[in-house]
């Protein structure tokens, strides 16, 4: 064998081997990609380019647009995902989920207010109230219901520590409906508030259900106003007749289940009290929770509401009726906007009938019903529901952030926009401080 064809032979061997070994070096690297491709942490993808539910055509006009589906674009939907991922990182989160950042006017900084939300269920939902009334000036406790799955209230946790001013309420009952539970949910969280060094003027108690109708400047406007400066809301009247079993029968919590009837009839209140009858909600001076917390007479009255039924109903309307509480309202009736609710007994009376579905004799509002809403001009609306309507939701949520943006007294960020006329424009402008009508014009 000649020189020359040895030569040519090994070239065609160490070819091959070189062929070999590529293929085996690209192999490996495949097998690595797709190895730790499976263990590395994935970024979630930003919430704008996740599919959003459109807006409902009926939403157009609210929204000043003639049609709210084509004309408008929701930012983000998939935001109980975002809360649940196992690398979410606080730095991003408000920008991510679009909360309002710096207070939005003088007045209102000057004017925080405190909030009081009990959950048990639905964590976008809580998470979109949350959103709603979210500013830095205020202060905001959250009680979990003892219940509560623990994926939720690992959900809760995680979201509530990427902030300074909200909070999980010290003690956590197994809320009980209409039973003293829900009451010691609340007062949980009025002690937890009283101890904090954010000087709030006003306690507002909310429920996961609820959703703002007045923007946090109209809230502070309406208890800032002549009626109600310096005065607790607390709508209620003398316990009329047919309410009066509630407090003069014993009644039995069945923790976790519901309020059994037991029939014995029940000492008279304490200290001679004249006991009311009113709604669950209120917004409270600070004077009047320390005196909830440390009078004899409140905690009397207390310790003998334990056997009632649904006691929040009675307790702080019947404490705000005693001269010597601060903030009281003895002559106080139905005063007060705090809830916009449709009762099933008051259909053809005070509203016009529910367009999504009465649960418990109180609707879950249908798009249909947001105009009632809107015109009602309470603080508040109850009760919705995020998989049953969820059209209603978006589309009030929608109204009051523009509302909220528009009223808005300093320059606004692209990220406190929950949907746009121009995605691309909004995009562009994630860092500017531009106005609301110039982002939603796609002027930038």
């Amino acid at each position: 064998m000649t020189r020359r064809r040895r030569t040519t032979i090994m070239c065609q061997l160490d070819g091959a081997k070189c062929s070999f070994l590529l293929y085996l070096a690209m192999s490996v690297m495949v097998f690595l990609i797709i190895y730790l491709g499976g263990r590395l942490p994935k970024k979630p993808p930003p919430l704008e380019m996740l599919p959003c539910r459109p807006f409902s055509a009926q939403c157009g006009v609210f929204l000043n647009s003639s049609d709210g589906r084509r004309e408008w674009h929701r930012r983000d939907c998939q935001i109980e995902s975002y809360i649940t991922n196992n690398n979410l990182q606080c730095s991003h989160l408000m920008r991510d989920l679009h909360f309002i950042t710096r207070p939005l006017s003088r007045k209102e900084r000057d004017y925080p207010l405190a909030f009081i939300l009990t959950v048990h269920k639905e964590l976008k939902l809580f998470l979109r109230v949350l959103r709603a009334i979210y500013t830095p000036q205020n202060i905001y406790c959250v009680h979990v219901d003892a219940k509560a799955p623990q994926e939720y209230k690992e959900a809760i946790q995680k979201l509530v520590s990427c902030f300074d001013n909200i909070f999980l309420s010290s003690r956590s009952e197994n809320v009980t409906y209409a039973g003293f539970s829900r009451l010691k949910a609340d007062l949980h969280c009025m002690a937890d508030l009283a101890k904090s060094k954010v000087g709030w003027k006003k306690v507002v108690n909310m429920c996961g259900q609820d959703f703002p109708i007045m923007s946090n400047l109209e809230l502070v406007q309406y208890m800032q106003s002549k009626e109600w400066r310096d005065i607790n809301m607390t709508p209620g009247v003398k316990q009329p007749i047919p309410f009066r079993h509630r407090t003069e029968r014993q009644h039995k919590e069945i923790v976790g289940s519901h309020v059994a009837l037991i029939g014995l009839k029940k000492d008279p209140p304490p200290h001679k009290m004249q006991i009311y009858f009113g709604t669950a909600y209120y917004a409270l001076t600070r004077g009047f929770v320390d005196f909830v917390l440390k009078s004899p007479k409140a905690r009397d009255l207390l310790e003998w509401s334990r056997d009632t039924y649904s006691p929040d109903e009675h307790y702080w309307v019947t404490l705000n009726h005693m001269a010597e509480a601060p903030g009281s309202n003895p002559d106080g009736g139905w005063e007060g906007a705090i809830r916009a609710i449709k009762w099933q007994d008051q259909e053809g009376k005070v509203h016009d009938g529910c367009n999504g579905r009465y649960v418990r004799n109180i609707c879950i509002y249908g798009v249909e019903d947001l105009p009632w809403l809107i015109n009602s001009k309470s603080m508040f609306a109850n009760k919705f529901d995020s998989h049953v309507f969820p059209e209603a939701l978006d589309c009030l949520e929608q109204w009051h952030r523009n509302k909220v943006l528009n009223q808005a007294t300093v320059p606004l960020q692209a990220s406190w926009l929950l949907a746009t006329k121009s995605t691309e424009a909004a995009a562009a402008a994630v860092s500017a401080s531009v106005p609301l009508n110039e982002l939603n014009a796609g002027k930038h």
